[in-house]
């Protein structure tokens, strides 16, 4: 019943935000057609790159475009339904959470999915657009790519919370949210093969972008039940991780004195 209930205060949130970035239909279509062409521009880059080499860290073009589209998908959809989630800090520190406190909902919940970052459809649409380009259609495939795609938005998204819950703790943290990001961007969308050692170890633990894009492509490439259950285990372990790291952050929470009705 609490799952229930959570789905379906994100699904009103995303109701309610698609509806309001509607308002503006200029604005939203020039938000997310310039999202596309940026991220199209990487799409060059490789493949100048695999024109004069033919596969790097055992990767050929087909499949880094895989895990490009995966890694777009799963950031555009953490930012479209979790807009909120990259001013958790700020929200902190200013003292803002005090009308989220007072509303019968999950308090975590209600602060990421009540905002919404519109150049983020564009990521969507991209990935989408480029997974269609380089994967042979079949429902089976699309149907696991949008699965990993929201696995992948769950795991950027608990790793975002947790680097920006780290002020209840240690103050301002907006600064180490942001390296995280970087972080999680630039190890998910480069071949695996690249990694060693230590590197590989921390992402498939600390910065788990691994779980992002690389697993996932791995999976619709060569379906396997071990990596699909380590997949599911990593996604469920980072998001409670990070649920109950929130929570017992929010016990060390200074009101603002910013006690308002939300609408």
């Amino acid at each position: 019943m609490e799952v229930k209930k959570h789905l379906n205060l994100i699904a009103m949130y995303f109701k309610f935000n698609l509806s309001s970035s509607m308002e503006y239909r200029a604005s939203f279509l020039t938000q997310t057609f310039g999202m596309i062409l940026n991220n199209s521009t990487f799409i060059f880059f490789w493949w100048i790159l695999f024109e004069n080499i033919e596969t790097i860290g055992g990767y050929g073009f087909r499949e880094v475009m895989m895990i490009w589209a995966i890694s777009s998908t799963s950031f555009g959809i953490t930012f479209v339904l979790f807009g909120n989630i990259r001013r958790i800090s700020q929200m902190i520190v200013n003292g803002e959470l005090d009308s989220y406190l007072l509303q019968p909902k999950d308090v975590l919940i209600n602060i990421i999915a009540s905002g919404t970052v519109i150049s983020a459809w564009g990521d969507i649409f991209y990935g989408l657009i480029l997974f269609m380009g380089v994967y042979r259609f079949s429902l089976i495939g699309l149907g696991m790519f949008i699965f990993f795609s929201f696995t992948g938005a769950m795991v950027f998204a608990s790793l975002l919370i947790f680097a920006n819950s780290l002020t209840f703790y240690m103050g301002n943290s907006q600064g180490i949210a942001s390296l995280f990001m970087e972080f999680m961007i630039t190890f998910s969308i480069y071949p695996e093969g690249i990694y060693r050692g230590y590197t590989k170890l921390i992402i498939y633990t600390f910065l788990p972008a691994a779980f992002i894009s690389l697993v996932p492509a791995r999976l619709i490439n060569n379906f396997s039940w071990g990596w699909f259950s380590l997949l599911i285990g990593a996604v469920v372990a980072w998001l409670i991780f990070t649920y109950y790291f929130f929570r017992r952050g929010l016990r060390k929470y200074e009101s603002g004195n910013l006690i308002v009705s939300k609408l």
